[in-house]
């Protein structure tokens, strides 16, 4: 029966990709017309529209050379806790249908953390989640969760500063990271630019995980906040770092340290990523019913076009989108919003084409230049405008 069920499904989806004749053509058979409507009656609608996997990259933090922090008795290892908390979150994941997961990496060696991002950015992800252990002078403990962001308070710039500094073990991080600076406030205002595009997402899926370790399992909530992670910055989807805990307080680190605490963890962030990927297909099958007229319903226009563009850059100063003043790069757009002009290079309905003009961006030195979404004149996320491709 599950067999016949799951060929049933492939059929109807074979059918939604062919012409309307074809498909008129073949449903003039009456017998086959009722099989199908019954089918179609009986299947979720999201079976319908769920043909390519939710990818999820688990990034296990530190690693290797570095240890991350070592906890309030030195014999606890971030690196460790983290690598099996991410390892236990993937083996629940892979279990779930429709769900693909990818790890940066499943042994303790050293992966830059721009190679992270581009872990994550070449499997095309549909959200990146960094899994580390807090850390602090005092008792503190309670789980917490990161998206990118200007640090609000001298607590949350001291996490991304000790989270950053792991380019120091990084041969090139001066070139990597153009400069960086994880000890100076100013450098983190860099940061937030490429992630701006996906950061309702990222917070939508931050969200998730923190009410998850609240309500599952009693953890003292120490909210979602931003924060400038370099780990965040280069990857082009939703993302979200999560501290399950402090090392430094004694009971927590015990527990974080321990197969329950490890396999606990995994599990609510598991659960967390389960319930942030049906939402959004949820949303994308309601978004599709929506579409479909009815006899009551009179359109009076098609919505615009999704449009893609590359930003290169983004200044207070207003420059006339000319070539010469964007090192030759035509054509050029510029957008306002509040004090800020934004300015973007090109502009296509391919999605894939953007992304090439990314690279011609770089090699003018735009190194920081990203894909938008555009709905008309209104910039929209580009994981809206991925899932309604």
């Amino acid at each position: 029966m599950g067999l016949t069920l799951n060929c049933a499904k492939l059929m109807i989806i074979y059918l939604l990709r062919l012409n309307f004749i074809g498909i008129a053509k073949f449903l003039r058979n009456s017998i086959l017309q009722g099989f199908l409507l019954a089918l179609l009656i009986f299947l979720p609608i999201t079976d319908l529209y769920s043909q390519e996997p939710f990818i999820v990259v688990l990034d296990a933090g530190h690693g290797g050379k570095d240890p991350g922090n070592k906890g309030f008795n030195s014999k606890y290892y971030e690196k460790k806790i983290a690598l099996n908390i991410a390892l236990a979150t993937g083996r629940k994941l892979e279990k779930t249908l429709g769900i693909k997961v990818i790890y940066t990496r499943k042994t303790d060696v050293f992966v830059d953390l721009i190679k992270r991002a581009e872990i994550a950015n070449k499997a095309d992800a549909d959200l990146f989640v960094s899994i580390h252990c807090d850390a602090h002078t005092s008792q503190a403990y309670g789980a917490g969760t990161f998206v990118l962001g200007l640090h609000a308070n001298q607590r949350n710039f001291e996490v991304s500063k000790r989270e950053n500094s792991v380019i120091f073990y990084e041969e090139n991080f001066e070139k990597n990271y153009e400069g960086f600076d994880p000890n100076n406030p100013e450098s983190v205002i860099g940061l937030t630019l490429m992630q701006e595009t996906y950061n309702n997402q990222s917070i939508v899926a931050a969200d998730k995980i923190q009410k998850r370790f609240v309500r599952n399992l009693g953890r003292k909530d120490r909210t979602v906040k931003q924060a400038g992670f370099i780990v965040l910055k280069y990857t082009y989807m939703p993302s979200v770092l999560v501290e399950t805990g402090f090392l430094t307080n004694a009971k927590e680190g015990s527990y974080l340290n321990s197969s329950r605490g490890q396999s606990e963890m995994a599990n609510t962030i598991a659960d967390a990523i389960i319930d942030y990927k049906n939402t959004l297909q949820k949303s994308v099958v309601n978004t599709i019913q929506s579409k479909q007229p009815t006899k009551n319903i009179v359109i009076t226009a098609s919505e615009p076009a999704i449009q893609f563009r590359v930003q290169i850059a983004a200044s207070q100063n207003k420059l006339e989108p000319k070539p010469f003043n964007f090192k030759g790069l035509s054509p050029i757009y510029r957008n306002k919003k509040g004090k800020m002009y934004r300015y973007y290079y090109g502009e296509t309905t391919d999605f894939e084409k953007a992304k090439k003009w990314i690279r011609v961006a770089k090699r003018k030195g735009y190194k920081n230049a990203f894909v938008v979404a555009f709905s008309g004149d209104k910039k929209i996320p580009l994981a809206e405008a991925l899932k309604n491709k």
